[in-house]
């Protein structure tokens, strides 16, 4: 019994180490799909060289064998997991040998920095790095897990900050514009623009992280949301940052927003961004380890 257990942890360490290099080469359907929608709007000849790069950048990589951008970024993992699916138990330590074999093979660049030291680690490991975070979902004997790289230019334009409720969603929409404007073209543009919209600024900085893994070209469940995500998205647009700033029609492949209910004297945002090179990887693995990668379809 104990071998068969065995030998199912190492199934699914291959499972998840191939879908963490996986995703470091390959961009997900409908992110590639929009940067080829972008490159065709675009007018700015300076623009459309800039797009062209990315897709040939894109085309090395899978020749090659090798990441995407260099910057593979700090792994973090967001589980959904079906509390009967039978390697529950030993899921996190499969993602960390997972994410160190990963970083072996594939090879991702070591970012990892541990913060009091101030050195680099060398492994991609560190202090709860890479970062794992749960969700239960009861009756379910499957997992999903999404993988995001996040890499160090994704993470500048960042933040996080509580506004009385009076302000309302208005400061919310100048604090993004302020925010992308100033600081957006250090992420390699055309960014994915993810807020969270709660009572408190944890709360919120978690929602703005979940808002990006969702696909490109959905809207918000409130019909306020999805306008708010389509005001911000011209907003954002009408500044022109264009692909690797050097201005153009688009400055976001998108805007979305997640929320949660807050207290009646706060009003929290949470603003997070991905560049255009958005590394979000989804799979689904069932009870008997056959797996599907969903983001995936057309690699």
């Amino acid at each position: 019994m104990e071998s068969c257990m065995d030998n199912k942890k190492e199934q699914l360490i291959e499972i998840l180490s191939k879908f963490t290099s996986d995703a470091s080469k390959y961009l997900p359907d409908d992110v590639y799909a929009r940067l080829q929608e972008m490159r065709e709007e675009e007018e700015s000849p300076m623009a459309c060289e800039f797009y062209d790069a990315m897709f040939k950048n894109m085309e090395m990589a899978k020749e090659l064998d090798r990441p995407i951008c260099q910057d593979t970024g700090i792994l973090q993992y967001i589980i959904q997991a079906g509390t009967a699916f039978p390697l529950l138990d030993e899921l996190e330590d499969c993602l960390r040998e997972a994410a160190r074999r990963a970083t072996q093979e594939t090879p991702l660049r070591p970012n990892v920095v541990e913060i009091f030291a101030d050195k680099n680690t060398g492994t991609n490991m560190g202090t709860r790095i890479p970062w794992i975070d749960w969700e239960l979902i009861p009756h379910s004997d499957e997992v999903r897990i999404y993988l995001y790289m996040a890499g160090g230019g994704c993470s500048l334009p960042g933040f996080a900050k509580v506004f009385p409720p009076l302000e309302g969603l208005d400061a919310v929409r100048r604090a993004v514009y302020d925010q992308v404007s100033t600081l957006g073209v250090n992420a390699c543009p055309p960014l994915l623009v993810g807020i969270g919209l709660a009572g408190s600024m944890d709360v919120a900085a978690k929602l703005a992280k979940k808002a990006i893994l969702r696909p490109i070209g959905s809207q918000n469940a409130d019909p306020e949301g999805a306008k708010l995500e389509e005001q911000i998205e011209e907003d954002l647009n009408q500044i022109g940052i264009g692909p690797g700033g050097v201005t153009g029609r688009h400055s976001v492949m998108g805007v979305h927003i997640e929320q949660a209910g807050r207290h009646p004297a706060s009003l929290a945002m949470g603003l997070y961004v991905s560049c255009w090179v958005h590394r979000r990887a989804l799979i689904r693995i069932k009870a008997d380890l056959s797996c599907e990668v969903l983001s995936h379809q057309k690699k």
